[in-house]
């Protein structure tokens, strides 16, 4: 008797390993969007639950950004049953306006599994994201100039979320799905419309501009990149592009979560106990080595206020400046009406006062 497809032992073999410090009983949902890559690990987790004691449930979530998006999630969740998930739950969530679709849709994608974690007691939720989508997101954080932890990539594991299938390729989950039978949901928003011999452009005219219309505006940049930009890499550096890159993503990782504890002891060891506000001795943090003392004035100006995902370099050099370059400058403005201003030997990051308007004067004063 032949054994199973040698991609759908691969993914087997990795939920199996994610799963193994559960306690039995646990109940762990398999985030699906209908996608090869979740479809994959809804299969895989369907075979592998039961068997490791763990019971494995579904669910899927409906942005509503689309026509139809509905009928998808539904498809989704009857896969899902389909294969012996339960429960399978579908949440429509409303996506924000406020950080680009993507991040916005994001995040709203992880508040429904959170919410549906906690409202069923999860105690995971597994993503189908894979060694492609990691070389994708360094490539993209290369291309914004980001720091060593968006360039560390995608943790296997945050909090609730784990991502079992991060060291497989996306070759092998589009294999699981072939060998099992199922027929994943092909997202029109992940297909570049390069087909059209209208847009065609060759790569190797340099006076040709990439016709980004409408259309291909449409498309979402991580699209671009999995179409075109890894597959040019490919072709010119040679194979194993992919996981080169999410090698990189692994080193920076071990690297940033070193850094990071070491910034966060230096915050601790350089806080002014008793101050009413978030004080820092200048002495103690400027004497720090540089990648150190940076991460204890970000996690300061965090402390202090300033939304973690709008604190951006060049605030927190601002901020260093007046530990290394001091003249007796001003305040620095920081994101969330939050200061830092230098005073008496300490740097102090405080809510910023609001400007009082002046009182209307009296009619004996006009």
């Amino acid at each position: 008797m032949s054994g199973p497809a040698p991609a759908v032992a691969r993914a087997r073999l990795a939920v199996r390993a994610d799963l193994a410090d559960l306690p039995v009983g646990s109940l762990v949902l398999v985030a699906c969007s209908g996608g090869p890559d979740s479809l994959a690990l809804a299969a895989a987790t369907a075979f592998v639950a039961p068997r490791a004691g763990v019971r494995a449930g579904a669910v899927v979530v409906d942005h509503g950004l689309q026509p139809g998006s509905d009928a998808v999630a539904a498809e989704a969740a009857r896969a899902c049953r389909e294969l012996g998930l339960a429960p399978v739950v579908v949440v429509r969530v409303d996506v924000g306006r406020s950080s680009g679709p993507e991040a916005d849709a994001r995040e709203a994608r992880h508040a429904a599994f959170d919410a549906t974690a906690a409202e069923l007691g999860a105690q995971a939720v597994l993503l189908g994201h894979t060694l492609d989508d990691q070389a994708e997101q360094v490539l993209l954080g290369l291309a914004r100039g980001s720091g060593a932890r968006s360039l560390s990539g995608m943790p296997a594991r945050r909090g609730l979320l784990r991502r079992p299938l991060l060291g497989l390729p996306r070759e092998d989950t589009v294999a699981v799905c072939a060998a099992s039978g199922l027929v994943p949901w092909d997202d029109p928003t992940n297909a570049v419309p390069w087909d059209d011999p209208t847009n065609a452009v060759p790569w190797d005219d340099p006076t040709n501009a990439v016709p980004w219309d409408d259309r291909a505006s449409a498309v979402p940049l991580r699209s671009r990149v999995r179409h075109q930009v890894l597959p040019v890499l490919e072709q010119v550096l040679g194979p194993g592009v992919v996981g080169a890159l999410a090698r990189t993503a692994d080193q920076l990782r071990e690297d940033v979560d070193t850094l990071e504890l070491l910034g966060a002891e230096l915050f601790a060891a350089a806080r002014v106990e008793g101050a009413p506000t978030i004080a820092l001795d200048v002495a103690v943090v400027a004497a720090a080595p540089l990648a150190v003392r940076r991460r204890a004035l970000r996690a300061a100006l965090v402390a202090a206020g300033c939304p973690s995902g709008s604190v951006s370099r060049t605030h927190v050099l601002a901020v260093d400046r007046l530990l290394t370059d001091w003249h007796g400058q001003g305040p620095v403005a920081l994101p969330g009406r939050v200061v830092a201003r230098r005073r008496c030997g300490r740097l102090e990051v405080e809510p910023d006062a609001p400007i009082e308007a002046p009182a209307a004067p009296t009619r004996g004063e006009l």
